[in-house]
């Protein structure tokens, strides 16, 4: 990957260009920087960051200087249409990713990084999967666990079998909220049980029928508990026990991330007795998963594959959030995939 690609930022609030500044000082600061969508452009090796805009001037300003961009602007389209860039970063709050991601596909970008979560709908969702699809564009999704190496030798491990057949996923997220915070619960199931299809859901969430308004809940509820069905067996469960950390269960041993994403412990059956006992897990390097996912889409504009975040797989990890929601609104009864209400909106107003 020799060639650099221009690059752009619609948003230059905290995940666009701030959230380094709230980690820097924390002890295991490595996890994540860097992480906001500029840090992360400006320390990839293989993007050019361009210009960036936001709907406030002072803020356009702001992260120029910081990040010593060229050009800013006040309306993303202008920018896009006068800088012809190869990849989109997408930072905004979450009711504008869909109309966002859509004029960028139609406008010639080769790749969108779009912030979680993906948008508040399956009818915004499917109309950002016609227009990347239809326009081939590369797109990943803003959960950044699933481009970083500790996460990554997990998945190789699962596929290469050595854990045998995987019969749980497990995350100990707390209650957290369904949108802001278990977007990225529900792309972590995903992404451990090999990305597979889901079958049906059942949720647990902390709303009641008097939150709906219409086909709205105007907030970001809770979520105590979600259980999915994937189609290749695996199950998934996401608990109220706090920590983020997630286990993989199978037939010949366990995975169980440490602090989030500091260590994982891997225990294998060991005897006839099914006794399991710890084993050294690989050391992977460290990334940023903000890095990760820019240059897994450069990579995949170059080698004319799929990302690893791809926008079908974004579009099925929301779904999840979406149908746990749903499951609650019926009295926790199984909600099958796909999920039949499209219109089911999940925001506050001033999304």
């Amino acid at each position: 990957m020799a060639k650099r690609y221009s690059s752009c930022l619609i948003g230059c609030g905290r995940m666009g260009a701030t959230i380094d500044d709230e980690v820097r000082d924390h002890p295991q600061s490595f996890r994540w920087i860097p992480y906001s969508h500029a840090a992360g452009h400006t320390a990839s090796a293989h993007s050019d960051l361009i210009a960036v805009s936001d709907v406030l001037p002072e803020k356009v300003k702001a992260i120029q200087e910081r990040y010593n961009v060229p050009a800013g602007y006040t309306d993303y389209r202008e920018m896009i249409l006068k800088e012809k860039p190869d990849i989109v970063s997408i930072a905004t709050r979450p009711a504008t990713h869909a109309e966002t991601t859509i004029f960028a596909a139609e406008n010639e970008v080769k790749g969108i990084y779009c912030e979680k979560p993906l948008c508040c709908s399956m009818e915004e969702a499917d109309a950002m999967l016609e227009a990347c699809e239809k326009h081939g564009v590369k797109f990943n999704y803003g959960t950044q666990r699933r481009y970083m190496p500790i996460f990554q030798k997990m998945r190789e491990l699962i596929d290469q079998g050595e854990l045998g057949e995987i019969q749980a996923v497990i995350g100990h997220v707390g209650v957290g909220s369904a949108q802001w915070g278990h977007t990225h619960t529900s792309d972590m199931l995903l992404y451990l049980a090999s990305d597979s299809e889901i079958e049906y859901v059942q949720g647990d969430v902390n709303v009641d029928l008097a939150d709906f308004v219409g086909n709205r809940v105007d907030g970001d509820p809770g979520i105590p508990m979600g259980y999915v069905t994937f189609k290749n067996g695996v199950r998934g469960y996401l608990l109220a026990s706090g920590g983020f950390e997630f286990e993989v269960s199978g037939s010949k041993g366990k995975l169980r991330t440490l602090n989030d994403s500091v260590a994982c412990q891997w225990r294998t059956i060991q005897d006839t007795w099914n006794i399991l006992e710890e084993v050294p897990f690989p050391e992977p390097s460290r990334m940023s998963g903000t890095v990760g996912a820019i240059d897994d889409i450069v990579a995949a504009i170059e080698e004319g594959r799929e990302t690893a975040g791809n926008i079908r797989i974004a579009c099925r990890s929301q779904e999840m959030i979406l149908g746990f929601i749903e499951s609650q609104r019926h009295g926790g009864a199984k909600v099958s995939m796909p999920l039949a209400d499209r219109g089911l909106y999940v925001g506050r107003e001033n999304w």
